[in-house]
């Protein structure tokens, strides 16, 4: 570790602390409807959709019919992308000819793109056409993403209301989602990303003469466009194989920075926005606090992991903390370790280094991330909704403790709402260790995994997590493109995504409808320094619980091995 590394992780905890009031205040006022400075254009467009689609904006939804909406427009998405990908051979703007992608593949894609996991067993400019690439899977960032968002919203409108039997109308809120906060976001981004050297055309590939007289086909496309709302929606789907590491999705340092902000910027902002919502401004910015802990004990501890050096090297007689293996080299170790503990506390697995060659305890904190949920600022809407679950546990615990019913914000938190967060929780430890440790055990999916002893169990947790928690990183030695881990890891992203929406979508439509009870001498304060150290407790406790022996056979039992020069 050094000074210039501490700096630069400081500089961008700083940039996102700095930016969260500034994109709260802007989300808040978008979901109440007021007025923003696009309206102006964008509003005659919003009430168009709402016209074409038969949408009554007025009409809000009770909890059931807002959850209904949006699993049916969801499930309806994942069969139009599993149609495209199928008949991409025979549609147009396919200039390198690309077949029809396979259907255990297209299913994977179709349930990754949807659930805003972004997971890629393929490289995407040998597999999809532009076409796909761009009606399929860009319109998937903006929708997945936009409906995290509108999860989230519903959630706080619930905190905010008192007895009310609606949460919100789901199409409403998934159309200004993605019409006034990715879309100009991405807009600009993309002119940005187009500035700094990003391609965005619709050429064939190019085909190169090398210096030693061969043949290499350069691919290029729609990048730029594609490259924004994948970091913004913390989708993470790059265009190329190599995701952000590729020169063409991030060809210098400013753009790698603005990539690295914009994971959070809509996370870090939402937490903002609630504490707006609900009328206690305190209220999220312990939150965000309390995201802040977990997400610096992450990096520093990752961090320190790799400067330390691999002891493997020492023993060839390779001096100095040097690891650059799989590191993005342009940009060095310390941004190379922030990128990927930024990635995968926010659900987005874009990457710039090869998590499979990190550091055991630097994976470890990568794949800690993704099994508490994504709770860590998360993905775009999930990692409030996430993190509120564990409020609700937290204020639960608090409220045995002093022999009082739980309360947070006024509202009772009884066994209904606990019940609710824990199906929510254990559905996401049961994606990942249920699917995980079938995989462990069957032939079809222990032919997956490339390295036998500790790291090969890492690399299948690693896989059933990212789904699970709709990550979409990967160790990279983990075989994912077969028919089995096709299905399987499909299924945990459903399971992933959508058995912990309608948990919380419940809990909203619970908490909406009670009373406001007034704050009394008893009250447990959720706005201290006291409530985040209980809540950031609940969330460690509750996850080492759960995931601390799959991780003690893995992660750490390779660690120690590799201390003791044995691995």
């Amino acid at each position: 570790m050094d000074a210039n590394g501490l700096l630069q992780i400081f500089v961008y905890c700083l940039l996102i602390v700095a930016l969260a009031p500034f994109v709260g205040r802007y989300l808040a006022t978008v979901f109440a409807g007021g007025r923003t400075p696009a309206a102006a254009i964008l509003g005659p467009v919003e009430r168009g959709i709402y016209r074409l689609c038969g949408i009554r904006a007025g009409l809000e939804q009770h909890w059931t019919g807002y959850a209904g909406s949006l699993l049916a427009f969801n499930m309806l998405g994942v069969l139009l992308l599993f149609a495209l990908q199928r008949i991409q051979h025979i549609l147009p703007l396919n200039p390198a000819g690309v077949p029809a992608v396979p259907a255990d593949l297209a299913f994977n894609t179709a349930v990754s793109f949807v659930t805003n996991t972004d997971w890629q067993a393929y490289a995407g400019e040998a597999t999809l056409s532009y076409l796909t690439q761009m009606a399929g899977l860009t319109v998937q960032n903006f929708v997945s993403a936009a409906t995290g968002i509108a999860v989230a919203v519903a959630l706080a409108r619930a905190f905010a209301r008192r007895s009310a039997g609606t949460v919100g109308n789901f199409y409403v809120d998934l159309t200004r989602a993605a019409l006034y906060v990715l879309l100009p976001a991405c807009m600009l981004g993309t002119l940005m990303l187009v500035w700094q050297g990003v391609p965005q055309n619709l050429q064939a590939y190019t085909l190169a003469t090398t210096l030693e007289g061969g043949q290499q086909v350069i691919a290029q496309g729609p990048v730029a466009s594609q490259m924004m709302i994948k970091h913004l929606g913390t989708n993470g789907g790059g265009f190329f194989g190599q995701n952000a590491a590729h020169p063409f999705e991030n060809p210098t340092p400013l753009t790698n920075m603005v990539h690295m902000i914009a994971i959070f910027a809509i996370g870090a902002g939402l937490t903002n926005a609630f504490g707006r919502m609900v009328g206690d401004m305190r209220q999220g910015w312990a939150l965000l606090a309390a995201m802040g802990v977990l997400f610096l004990a992450g990096v520093l501890a990752a961090y320190w992991a790799e400067s330390q050096g691999n002891p493997a090297l020492s023993a060839l007689g390779i001096a100095g903390p040097v690891n650059l293996e799989g590191k993005e080299v342009r940009f060095g170790i310390a941004t190379s370790v922030l990128f990927a503990v930024i990635t995968t506390a926010a659900s987005c697995g874009a990457v710039i280094a090869m998590h499979d060659s990190l550091m055991p305890l630097a994976g470890m904190v990568s794949l800690v991330n993704m099994m508490l949920g994504e709770i860590i600022v998360g993905g775009v809407g999930a990692g409030l909704y996430g993190m509120l679950l564990f409020v609700v546990l937290a204020v639960f615990i608090a409220g045995l403790m002093v022999g009082r019913t739980p309360e947070y914000l006024g509202k009772k938190v009884e066994a209904r709402e606990v019940k609710l967060a824990l199906v929510a929780v254990l559905a996401l430890a049961s994606g990942i260790l249920g699917l995980a440790a079938l995989a462990t055990v069957l032939p079809a999916g222990l032919v997956s995994v490339q390295d036998a002893g500790p790291h090969g169990l890492s690399e299948i947790l690693y896989a059933y997590a990212s789904a699970a928690a709709n990550n979409g990183s990967a160790f990279a030695g983990f075989g994912a493109n077969t028919p089995y881990q096709n299905a399987m890891l499909g299924l945990g992203m459903l399971v992933g995504r959508f058995l912990v929406i309608v948990p919380v979508l419940a809990i909203a439509g619970a908490l909406a409808a009670k009373k406001t009870v007034p704050a009394s001498a008893g009250t447990l304060p959720t706005h201290g320094v006291l409530f985040v150290g209980l809540l950031v407790g609940v969330i460690v406790i509750v996850g080492g619980l759960t995931f601390f022996p799959a991780v003690a056979l893995g992660p750490i039992a390779e660690h120690l091995l590799t201390g003791a020069a044995l691995f």
